[in-house]
């Protein structure tokens, strides 16, 4: 796709979006992803010879291998979700091959799921196509429900199967999340002790962060925080939705922030607060891929090449995106899933 077709899906929104340069956080004073991003950031890290090989391995597979950039496709929302809502639009997706066979003629440079999934399919695809095996969920049938992240297998069981990393979810801001961190944390340890790479999923949760009829789930100063938490437990890879707002700190009246954090460090442009965000991941040492969120239609194309440009602009490494790309026919998954990488393969579509 080129950087004509780019701007025709952004429609009047194009300009404001490709021709943006930040003021706030220079690109220079960031670590921008490039073909040599591995090497130039975690070979002088504690991490060792296997996790760095892991690493590469996830950086150098697909369309859009050894760009510095990440396709991820995330099919857990059996267990998050449950299956009948996530995969009713689509049900060829209750059979796992099925997910394995869009991440990999997607283009994708991992597929992300379950123990369930991955392990059923794992002798037949482990060598092909690298997996991300999800460490922890929430599940949906304890009535009333209830959220909070629990781990649903071993560090070595992913290990087992041959996966390159594993992923896991905190739900920073929670009842929970002490307890959460602490486990994490261990697997993460436990996970690069054996030589795999680790992703972590940043969600904010807790009803307070919505106030006024804002939801500060997705404010920047929130969400670039639970970030530097990600990334001081040592994830490799920090996934985070798309900030929407900013100020929740202030907003709600909890923790602590500056000033210059609003007035110096961003603005209200999707592309400064999006590069806060990377900014809190070690001003971009460690990768930020932003979600795809939910499918809504129609509009998923527009929706999906919107994120990525933003990402990309802001300094960021790629998109994690399942429910728009299963939950349609694999043709059209693999088209939109291909339309995404093609915003991190376009030249045009620049760093701001």
């Amino acid at each position: 796709m080129s950087l004509q077709a780019i701007t025709k899906i952004l429609g009047d929104k194009a300009s404001f979006l490709l021709d943006h340069q930040s003021k706030t956080v220079i690109k220079e004073n960031l670590h921008l992803p490039g073909a040599d991003f591995v090497d130039r950031m975690f070979s002088g890290s504690n991490r060792s010879n296997q996790v760095i090989r892991s690493l590469q391995t996830l950086y150098g597979h697909g369309r859009l291998a050894n760009t510095g950039y990440l396709s991820i496709l995330p099919v857990d929302q059996g267990i998050e979700h449950t299956a009948g809502a996530s995969f009713a639009p689509n049900p060829i997706y209750f059979d796992p091959e099925n997910i394995v066979k869009l991440a990999m003629e997607g283009g994708c440079n991992a597929v992300a799921s379950t123990f369930g999934v991955l392990a059923s399919v794992s002798r037949k695809y482990a060598h092909k196509i690298p997996f991300l095996v999800k460490l922890n969920h929430n599940e949906l049938l304890t009535y009333p429900n209830k959220f909070d992240q629990i781990m649903f297998g071993s560090v070595e069981d992913a290990w087992n199967m041959g996966a390159v990393a594993v992923g896991a979810t905190i739900y920073f801001g929670s009842e929970e999340s002490n307890r959460q961190i602490i486990e994490v944390a261990q697997a993460f340890e436990h996970a690069h002790e054996l030589g795999m790479a680790t992703v972590l999923w940043c969600y904010a949760r807790n009803n307070a962060f919505k106030k006024d009829g804002v939801d500060y789930h997705v404010a920047a100063d929130i969400t670039a925080q639970a970030n530097h938490l990600g990334v001081t437990i040592q994830a490799d890879i920090i996934k985070q939705k798309l900030p929407e707002n900013n100020g929740g700190f202030t907003a709600i009246g909890f923790a602590k922030s500056n000033p210059k954090m609003y007035t110096e460090l961003s603005s209200e442009h999707p592309i400064d607060l999006c590069r806060y965000q990377v900014l809190n991941c070690y001003a971009g040492r460690i990768g930020l891929i932003n979600s795809g969120g939910e499918s809504k239609g129609a509009s998923d194309l527009t929706e999906a090449v919107t994120t990525a440009v933003i990402n990309k602009r802001a300094g960021g490494q790629g998109l994690i995106m399942g429910r728009k790309s299963f939950q349609r026919p694999m043709k059209e998954g693999i088209e939109l899933l291909n339309a995404v990488q093609d915003v991190y393969l376009e030249k045009g579509v620049t760093i701001a």
